[in-house]
């Protein structure tokens, strides 16, 4: 049984997938602390994004000296503040000025509030929703956790929609299989556990060609989703269970307490990624590091190009 790739090496992939596509114009919506700069910049140097800058100019420019970075060649457009950055960012995105959209140092809700907005916002006929990319020390393969950072209480037809991005996500970065876990508390149907339920309706949906591209199975708990061992021993005999590489959370709550633990428990690494939207959203936190804020440029950059490729197909 060959030994789990190293720390780091998941990402590194990733990273090494995005070599020969060309940089994504990228709208970073307020600059204004060292890792969203750093992260920009280097993002450039790899090739993986062109950032166009929107912020306080002043203030974005006195965080780049503080920290000796140099964004000599980069565009900034002036902003007043965290909101104004939020909307023209988007508003360069609806122009098609850009191509992606990535968090700076304001907070999610203010860059997501200017992305759902009705007038003037990214919205389409699928639900937005988030997606972790995460590289788990000691695990063979990267794990997909949704949704974690955007939908707070999904309805089942909002959980179809999260489903489907998530398999979407699992194609654009060239997964061989996908393999989706609904995940609950127990692996059995009980009505006094409204997740179940809606983990069993999903199965029959995907059954009925309304989620396509992957396999499903639910409800799993987490340890027969993941662990083939534990699959066994429980009898629970499916392509998915023991398999799993996409992990579909019942709430919020759940899915950010996972993802956290994985993280400050294990060890992992939590690329972050908004899909549902008219382009990939890089979603990331400023207690990231610099590795994971690429993981999630390329990310997007993956995402990107599956959508042109699509584009391309249903036009020839």
């Amino acid at each position: 049984m060959s030994s789990p790739p190293p720390k780091g090496e998941k990402y590194r992939r990733l990273l090494e997938a995005c070599r020969d596509l060309p940089p994504v114009a990228t709208a970073v919506a307020h600059p204004c602390d060292a890792i969203s700069l750093e992260s920009a910049v280097e993002a450039q140097r790899l090739g993986l994004i062109r950032p166009l800058l929107f912020g306080p100019e002043a203030r974005v420019r006195r965080t780049a000296a503080a920290a000796g970075i140099d964004i000599s060649g980069l565009p900034i457009t002036d902003t007043p503040h965290s909101h104004a950055s939020a909307e023209a960012a988007v508003a360069a995105v609806r122009c098609g000025e850009a191509a992606a959209l990535m968090k700076g140092s304001l907070h999610t809700d203010e860059l997501m509030g200017a992305v759902v907005a009705r007038e003037g916002g990214l919205r389409t006929a699928r639900r937005i929703s988030h997606c972790y990319v995460m590289d788990v020390p000691g695990h063979p393969a990267p794990l997909i956790i949704s949704d974690a950072a955007v939908n707070i209480a999904p309805t089942l037809a909002e959980k179809a929609d999260i489903v489907q991005n998530a398999i979407e996500l699992a194609q654009a970065l060239h997964f061989p299989e996908v393999r989706v876990a609904i995940l609950s508390a127990t692996e059995s149907v009980n009505p006094k556990i409204p997740g179940t339920i809606e983990a069993a309706a999903l199965c029959k949906m995907a059954d009925r060609g309304q989620i396509t591209g992957g396999l499903i199975d639910g409800p799993l708990a987490l340890d027969n989703a993941i662990s083939a061992e534990a699959a066994a021993t429980k009898g629970i005999r499916s392509p998915v269970a023991g398999r799993a590489n996409v992990l579909i959370v019942p709430d919020l709550e759940a899915g950010n307490m996972l993802a956290k633990s994985l993280s400050f428990l294990a060890g992992a690494d939590a690329a972050g990624i908004v899909l549902g939207a008219r382009v990939p959203i890089i979603l990331t936190s400023r207690a990231d590091s610099l590795m994971t804020h690429l993981a999630s440029c390329a990310v997007a950059v993956l995402v990107d190009a599956a959508g042109r490729g699509a584009l391309a197909a249903a036009v020839g």
